[in-house]
């Protein structure tokens, strides 16, 4: 039997950059006395992201929940939106915001993003967008996405909060549809604590969204549309500019943990890994895996509280859907005759310890008592 770990160990950890760099930010920001409105911080960190995702137009903001509900105000939608169910609350409640109705599409049982093959018997004349989500950072079939949006003159919003840095064919993820809404929360990748950002492809879409974040005001004198104060402040944006200058040693360590993973469960019955995808078209984001009961032995419920009593803390993720929140009982598309491959997925996808600090022989080690775990199980039922 595997020994228990005597720290416990987290689904992730934030990427802190190194203090003294950090403190000098802070002490910079403290001289100018600037903390916040497009300060001298927010300013360099927007450029240092631009360049980092190789894209021309992006609006800092406050978290990524505002840059996906300010994106989708800019594009004056109505009606429906199809969109998936396997997904964080925030995507679908900044539709609720926006007075804009989700139809859930069910997901691809592969790469569990919205199933393009089930989009377009969706459509209907109040259909005004499509907000796809890649998932675990794995890119949505942007391509096909891209058109049936062009057939029915449809907008294309992509919640890219688990693709920060993803090249998709080449071209960064950003730049495919009308915008990308980025989360820049303490557990992603990138982050400046909290915070967020809307990459576009126009400059006008961008300056009206930069509008939209500090109250809708033109200039001191003038309020040009109903807006919200959803900017980011100049200590997060400096934290921000510091983390930004780790990221690609953080990818190339969470490179090795996936690596290493992938070769201890390679051999484990019903244990599928979900985020394959490699170097720079992976974000690196997450490592998530699907147990398949009837070949592990177990169900994922029961490895999640099993893994808890070895001190290893995963993540049932997305859990619940979307579609099962009690305010949408009343539509169609979130009945669950509609989405059978979510209501499988979301009962079988866990989220395994992925970080930087996260040592090699721990890896090694939760994959041991993941092997345990399945080979008790299936003891235990011969028995």
């Amino acid at each position: 039997m595997p020994e228990k770990f005597e720290n416990p160990i987290p689904v992730n950890k934030p990427l802190i950059p190194e203090i003294n760099g950090s403190l000098k930010r802070i002490e910079e920001i403290f001289n100018t006395k600037w903390l916040t409105n497009n300060g001298e911080q927010h300013q360099e960190l927007e450029t240092g992201l631009k360049d980092y995702l190789n894209i021309d137009y992006l609006s800092l903001v406050n978290n990524g929940t505002m840059a996906l509900l300010l994106g989708i105000k800019s594009l004056d939608l109505n009606g429906e939106v199809i969109t998936t169910p396997f997904t964080f609350p925030a995507t679908t409640q900044a539709l609720d915001w926006n007075n804009l109705q989700p139809v859930f599409c069910d997901i691809d049982p592969i790469t569990l993003n919205i199933d393009v093959n089930k989009i377009e018997s969706l459509i209907t004349e109040e259909t005004s967008a499509i907000l796809g989500v890649h998932v675990f950072g794995n890119p949505c079939d942007v391509e096909r996405i891209q058109k049936i949006a062009d057939k029915y003159n449809l907008k294309v919003i992509y919640d890219g909060a688990h693709a920060f840095g993803t090249i998709y064919n080449g071209k960064p993820i950003s730049t495919y549809g009308d915008m990308t809404m980025f989360s820049f929360h303490a557990t992603k990748l990138f982050n400046t604590i909290e915070g967020g950002a809307v990459a576009v492809n126009d400059s006008l879409l961008e300056k009206k969204i930069d509008q939209l974040k500090n109250f809708g005001m033109i200039n001191k004198e003038e309020v040009g549309m109903s807006g919200l104060n959803a900017k980011l402040n100049e200590v997060q944006a400096g934290i921000g500019i510091e983390v930004l200058k780790i990221i690609q040693y953080e990818r190339i360590k969470r490179k090795k943990i996936k690596e290493t993973y992938e070769k201890y469960l390679k051999n484990i019955p019903g244990v599928r890994v979900i985020t394959t995808l490699e170097n720079e078209e992976n974000s690196y984001q997450y490592f998530v895996v699907k147990i398949n009961e009837l070949e592990f032995g177990m169900s994922r419920d029961l490895v999640y509280e099993k893994l808890k009593e070895y001190n290893v803390y995963t993540r049932k993720y997305f859990n619940p859907l979307c579609s099962d929140f009690p305010w949408y009982q009343n539509l169609d598309s979130a009945k669950s005759i509609n989405l059978p491959t979510a209501h499988r997925i979301v009962n079988e996808v866990l989220t395994l310890p992925f970080y930087g600090e996260l040592e090699l022989e721990a890896i090694k080690k939760i994959c041991k008592i993941i092997e345990y775990i399945h080979k008790n199980a299936k003891k235990e039922k011969s028995n």
